[in-house]
């Protein structure tokens, strides 16, 4: 799967708002998803991919109805993406080799159910979208300061 990030990211928006980021050849100060660009975001947005499509899914995902859309294109959501990275990265940190015993309950506990809740709302990310159907959500406006 071949991804371009300024199709994955709301118009406009290529790196993170604001004055304080940093040139575009420093390093990501962060791994989160969102503050990743071009190249960086291309790659990221391929593993995560992977996971959903060969991991969370398949074992996680319970159909699809109105009452807990899924969006088969869930990188066009922004919302989605964000939460799904973070959720990869809680399962990376919690089911790896220092995880120990516990760390698998805890992310199921802490990290899966409340993002798979938020992200299947009736009024989340994937609202619109119906099975295989994909509708992107208006971004409510927002006057400048």
């Amino acid at each position: 799967m071949t991804v371009t990030p300024q199709d994955q990211r709301p118009a406009g928006q290529q790196q993170p708002p604001g004055d304080d980021t940093p040139p575009s050849d420093a390093p990501p100060t962060s791994p989160f998803i969102l503050y990743l660009r071009d190249e960086e975001y291309a790659e990221e947005l391929e593993l995560l991919s992977n996971w959903v499509r060969l991991l969370l899914v398949p074992i996680y995902a319970r159909e699809a109805s109105s009452t807990a859309p899924w969006c088969g294109r869930w990188w066009q959501h922004p919302e989605a993406v964000a939460q799904l990275h973070g959720l990869w990265l809680a399962w990376q940190e919690l089911t790896g080799p220092d995880a120990g015993l516990c760390g698998p309950a805890n992310w199921h506990r802490d990290y899966l159910e409340p993002v798979l809740n938020s992200l299947r709302s009736p009024a989340g990310p994937f609202a619109g979208c119906k099975a295989g159907a994909h509708r992107a959500k208006e971004v409510p406006h927002t006057d400048p300061y």
